[in-house]
């Protein structure tokens, strides 16, 4: 076998008799497998009804001919000009009420049945005609579904959320319940007075936005069901369509991910610390596939078009980024794209053949990174273990959206990027988990920002730290439940027993920090929790004396920075505001020794360690330095020595 190697390819962007020079080029890179007709929707189709696919033919059998597999795209995600043109009711509405119009892409409105029927036409004449071509390897349907159209609030949109919410609450009366409509008069008494939320005059209702982004999600997984029905008549590949794990958090991809074959995703570098969001990423797409190895269906050799300041990278950045993912589980590497476009949108946009050709750093390190790939081919099929996880919701995420909440300081990403980025700090290989998914196999899980928390995922957590897990869990955690009802009776309702504590008040910090007994320091958020059978660990005082009165508060008094609770065998840590890294640091560190987690090496700070193994014993240490010094990675079993900037993969003996 062979790991995965190449990129979007685009040949209808060029001429004929540069084709063959992509062929060459791709044998000396080492491409074994290419995406090819993502955006190809017009050129199949130039008119309605009108089909020319001898072009693309030629193209599958050019690949086959050089040994290069084909990861067949539906070009559904972007329409043609006819079918705006054509068909304008089915293009997207935004959510200030704007119709869009044609000029861009995936500017159709996923809840129209004249959009889908159009896709599934395409999709039925290019699954019949490549089903047994040699090339094809594999499915790609559509293309990162909710990139730019999660939502669109067409009439068309209106009509289904209606009827997506029948099917969840039976009735007018459980809707009016669970969205709590009672407040501001609210209450629908038909369901033709219920639409999309478009702009009302001041707050809208929580549990009625947080519900149509649900319905949102749902619709675009309904309409990779009907692509993956079409071609599934027609061939019996393996189909997938690419996440990205990384941002873009506008559809449930724990529900997405129960209906793709394999786990693709897409990742391209944000953030201050943009090789931890990576990291990120990449364990994400191994959570969401149980742990098999996944498809890293896109990422860039260099600059983005996109971003503000569009960075190229330095030098063995690609190589490092392509590690990472490769180190956390995926066996396919691939990029966006082959070759550099020359016009259009992403023309900016960096690809393995760069605009100057191969007297390049990019074209260098492709092809190096091509040489490495195939030399680690035994690398393929093995797996990532972790014993800690990190939980990720998206309904819990969209409903931190919504303006009306304590302090608009918390946000939900930024809250589990920080601890996420604490247990990358200490080299803790870490799953990322659903609340209430399996917890079972974990020692230590924690829990940033889970506002939105289930009954079902507080019972997981309470069996999880009762038999003997150790849970770490952040302020704004446990408050309410899956309709965004608060739990009554003191924070953090859901979770109170576990965590040995009731809080009455909570007192967001404005334009201040909190001073820790420790030394430490909180921002965003502090809370006087009165411990419930919880030992205090450290303290703070609330800087705000006006909103504490009676004796029991009275300016001055210490309130709980960080408790520690005994529930069952196991061990809740908690904290009442958000700390500075290092301090992070060192109360995960003590969490993680209460689990008996551990890393999986002993390596500098900025060195990036991860261990694939085979069930077989064969195992491998993927080291990569994002430092600009020589650096030591200490096991057991050795020592490697990773030079700067570089990554080494260390073949453990069996």
């Amino acid at each position: 076998m062979a790991i995965a190697y190449g990129g979007d390819y685009n040949p209808e962007q060029w001429p004929r008799e540069t084709w063959a020079e992509d062929m060459r080029l791709m044998r000396e890179a080492g491409v074994n497998r290419v995406s090819v007709g993502i955006f190809s929707w017009a050129k199949f189709e130039p008119e309605e009804g009108r089909y020319e696919f001898a072009w693309f033919d030629e193209v599958m059998d050019l690949l086959a001919a050089n040994g290069i597999e084909a990861c067949l795209a539906t070009p559904t995600a972007s329409p043609p000009p006819w079918f705006a043109a054509t068909y304008p009711e089915a293009v997207m509405v935004d959510a200030e009420g704007r119709q869009l119009t044609h000029g861009s892409r995936q500017g159709f409105d996923p809840s129209s049945d004249v959009y889908l029927a159009k896709a599934l036409a395409i999709t039925e004449q290019v699954a019949r005609r490549y089903a047994e071509h040699p090339a094809l390897a594999l499915w790609h349907v559509h293309n990162e579904y909710g990139c730019h159209n999660a939502r669109s609030y067409t009439k068309a949109a209106s009509a289904k959320f209606r009827v997506w919410l029948r099917d969840r609450y039976g009735d007018l009366d459980g809707l009016n319940d669970a969205w709590g409509t009672a407040f501001w008069s609210q209450s629908y008494s038909s369901w033709d007075q219920v639409a999309a939320p478009l702009p009302t005059p001041t707050i809208p209702n929580p549990g009625h936005v947080l519900d149509w982004k649900r319905y949102s999600s749902w619709r675009l997984k309904q309409n990779y069901l009907a692509e993956a029905a079409v071609i599934g008549r027609y061939s019996d590949k393996p189909m997938t369509t690419n996440f990205m794990t990384g941002s873009h958090p506008e559809i449930d991809l724990w529900e997405f991910s129960e209906v793709v074959d394999t786990v693709a995703t897409d990742h391209y570098l944000i953030g201050e610390d943009p090789h931890v969001n990576l990291a990120f990423a990449a364990d994400y797409a191994r959570s969401l596939g149980a742990g098999r190895p996944w498809i890293l269906m896109e990422h860039s050799t260099s600059a983005v078009n996109w971003q503000g300041r569009n960075r190229a990278k330095a030098p063995r950045e690609l190589l490092r980024n392509s590690f990472s993912h490769f180190a956390r589980g995926a066996d396919a590497i691939m990029f966006f794209q082959w070759r550099a476009s020359k016009q259009g949108a992403e023309k900016w946009h960096s690809a393995m053949l760069p605009h100057v050709g191969t007297d390049s750093k990019i074209w260098r390190e492709v092809v190096e990174l091509g040489s490495r790939l195939r030399d680690l081919a035994d690398v393929e099929g093995s797996t990532v273990s972790a014993d800690t996880a990190i939980l990720w919701d998206f309904p819990n995420a969209w409903a931190q959206e919504h303006q009306a909440r304590p302090t608009n300081e918390i946000e939900a990403q930024a809250v589990f990027d920080a601890y996420y980025a604490a247990l990358w700090r200490a080299g803790i290989t870490a799953d990322v988990a659903a609340p209430e998914g399996d917890l079972s196999k974990y020692r230590l899980v924690v829990v940033p920002a889970v506002y939105l928390m289930s009954r079902a995922a507080a019972e997981n957590l309470r069996r999880f730290v009762a038999g003997g897990g150790t849970v770490l869990v952040t302020p704004y955690s446990g408050i309410a439940d899956e309709t965004d009802t608060v739990y009554l009776g003191g924070y953090p309702g859901a979770i109170r027993d576990v965590l040995g504590v009731r809080t009455e008040e909570f007192h967001p910090l404005i334009d201040s920090a909190v001073t820790l007994a420790s030394g430490g320091t909180g921002t965003i958020w502090s809370e006087d929790a009165a411990p419930a059978g919880a030992e205090v660990r450290d303290t703070y005082v609330i800087p705000s004396p006006t909103a504490r009165t009676g004796d029991d508060a009275a300016p001055g008094t210490p309130s709980p920075a960080w408790l520690v609770n005994r529930f069952g065998e196991g061990t809740a840590h908690y904290l009442t505001t958000f700390p500075d890294p290092a301090t992070l640091d060192r109360i995960l560190a003590t969490a993680a020794q209460d689990a008996g987690v551990e890393p999986v090496a002993l390596a500098p700070a900025g060195v990036e360690v991860v261990r694939r193994s085979h069930e077989d014993g064969r195992s491998w240490l993927f080291c990569i330095n994002h430092t600009g010094e020589d650096a030591e990675v200490k096991t057991e079993r050795a020592v490697v020595t990773v030079p700067a900037g570089e990554v080494v993969v260390h073949a453990e003996t069996a």
